[in-house]
Order: structure tokens, then C-alpha cells, then sequence
């Protein structure tokens, strides 16, 4: 692991975690793929609200990895998945950050759901 690129170069952009303490779901088309009370919410500036799952709470058989990567000077490389739900392939609908930088650790191999960009896609309090 390294120290973020991100943090150095612009030190007052906000990341914030915060361990949430409550149960929350994703839900696809009805169906739950996401539920734990172990969630990370993720506050960053000119960003919206992220909330991220640990891999033992989200249906992995329910996710295809993608080629698709992306970098975030501030929390690593991302590597996305598409959902499939039923006969419906939501692409690149979540991500995950395998290896974070150092500022970051506790985003490592949990995953977050384009929620923001995918009416079929749900996170809320769970039951």
C-alpha cells in the first residue's frame, strides 16, 4: 500500500468514512444483493454519499467483474462489476477497491453500488 497521490497534492479535499452502525440494503428490480450492518458511508467533496458493503454481506454470485477501471487520486483503483438480476445486466454497477492506499485501508475488497445512476438500484435501511 502507498499514501494517496490525492491527499498530498490537494490536502483540504474532504474523504470522509464513517462507520454507519445501522443495517442497510441494496436492493435490484425487488431482489436484495447487499445487506449488512457493517456498512462504510464515504462523504467526499462534489460527490454524492457512498456507502460501502463488505463482500460476505453482498451476493457475489450476482455480480460479473468488468473490464472497466477507473483511478481515484484519493482512494486507488477501482475495479467494477456488472449486477445481474434476473435477465437484467446492469453494467459496471458497482465497484471495489482492492488495493487502497494507505489513507483508505478500510474501503479494501468492499463494494459500492452506482445507486446515483441506476433507478433499478436501491440502498437504504434495511429490515
Amino acid at each position: 500500500m502507498s499514501k494517496s497521490p490525492g491527499h498530498r497534492k490537494w490536502p483540504e479535499h474532504e474523504v470522509q468514512e464513517e462507520h454507519l452502525g445501522q443495517r442497510m440494503q441494496v436492493r435490484a428490480n425487488g431482489q436484495i444483493v447487499a445487506n449488512s450492518d457493517d456498512v462504510i458511508k464515504v462523504e467526499e467533496d462534489e460527490h454524492p454519499a457512498r456507502y460501502y458493503f463488505p463482500r460476505a454481506d453482498v451476493r457475489m454470485n450476482s455480480l460479473e467483474r468488468s473490464e472497466t477501471t477507473t483511478e481515484c487520486p484519493f482512494k486507488g483503483k477501482a475495479r467494477y462489476f456488472s449486477l445481474i438480476v434476473g435477465d437484467k445486466k446492469l453494467g459496471d454497477a458497482a465497484w471495489s477497491y482492492e488495493e487502497p492506499y494507505e489513507e483508505h485501508l478500510a474501503l479494501k475488497d468492499r463494494l459500492a453500488f452506482h445507486d446515483d445512476k441506476m433507478t433499478e438500484i436501491e440502498i437504504g435501511p434495511g429490515t
